[in-house]
């Protein structure tokens, strides 16, 4: 049995980070500490927790860490996983996106899982089903369980959010991670900077209540934590950047660039990596500034929380 206070989490869905307040974000990072712990003992699957429960897995953009970790933390719950292959499914004979959340609602899952390239797919999907779903990324609009594994790992590399400078840099335009970072960190009570390109900069992004940045060495200057972000070329379409070796001469994190941030400033990036674009090799694989692999690990464990907090929610309904 975990250590956490009994806390009666008020959500079918989590669909953005926008539906949180502080004390859910709390709640959340509490119990995520709790499995983190667990998950380094011989035995993970140490609980029964979703015993006699489903989790389907629609993913309908390519993702290796997102969808294994949903699954890792699933499995290791106790609760049984079904990984839908849209590729050889019905939604490639045209099936629509609530024909198919009406078929998978049939089958009575409790979790649906969905990632799709569209903003807003996840949320009219919610709509459809009885069931919880759970957003593993909707086109450029969010990414919850990635911000909320980012500040679990801010916060146990840190020992705190609130306070802290949290730069982001790189694609913001496109990220979706970004949007969602943006507004936990600030609800968390970080000062967040964001770093990019001006074509990769959004319009307006400053009634976010962020600083804006377009040189490197202003945006780094005295951070806590350098959030690295992937470039989006399969969101582009047209020419954001010159060329990828001028993109990482500019944005691209160095050491160069890094000694402008706090002498213990920790990096971070949301994956999968692109090796001398956004970040070089010898920052991305030293263990005593990057939380990368970190980030994975805390990965699984948040998003059991979740599934533990939505299925507490699921027993009562």
């Amino acid at each position: 049995m975990n250590s956490v206070k009994p806390y009666r989490f008020p959500y079918k869905d989590l669909l953005s980070i926008d539906q949180f307040s502080q004390q859910d974000i709390l709640t959340i990072l509490d119990l995520a500490d709790h499995y983190v712990e667990q998950n380094r003992k011989p035995d993970k699957k140490h609980s029964t927790i979703l015993a006699n429960k489903t989790q389907i897995n629609l993913f309908f953009e390519n993702s290796t860490r997102t969808r294994t970790s949903f699954e890792l933390a699933a499995k290791w719950l106790g609760c049984d996983v079904v990984n839908m292959e849209v590729e050889t499914s019905s939604v490639k004979k045209g099936e629509t996106l609530i024909d198919t959340a009406a078929t998978l609602n049939a089958m009575h899952p409790e979790f649906i899982v969905v990632r799709h390239p569209d903003s807003g797919a996840v949320h009219l999907l919610a709509e459809k089903v009885n069931c919880s779903v759970i957003n593993a990324g909707d086109g450029r609009h969010s990414h919850p369980t990635q911000a909320l594994l980012d500040a679990a790992t801010i916060r146990r590399s840190k020992g705190k959010i609130a306070g802290l400078t949290v730069a982001i840099c790189g694609d913001i335009l496109h990220s979706r991670v970004a949007r969602s970072n943006i507004t936990l960190l600030k609800l968390m009570g970080a000062n967040v900077r964001l770093i990019a390109p001006t074509t990769l900069m959004p319009y307006g992004v400053e009634v976010f209540g962020v600083e804006t940045y377009t040189d490197m060495r202003e945006g780094l200057k005295d951070v806590d934590v350098v959030m690295m972000l992937r470039i989006q070329k399969e969101r582009m379409d047209g020419s954001f950047i010159p060329s990828e070796r001028e993109y990482f001469r500019f944005f691209g994190l160095d050491r160069r660039k890094l000694a402008y941030a706090k002498p213990d400033a920790s990096v971070m990036h949301p994956g999968p990596i692109n090796r001398g674009v956004e970040i070089s090799s010898d920052i991305a694989d030293d263990l005593t500034r990057s939380l990368i692999l970190e980030q994975v690990e805390i990965g699984v464990a948040v998003r059991q929380a979740i599934l533990e907090l939505l299925a507490s929610n699921i027993t009562r309904t």
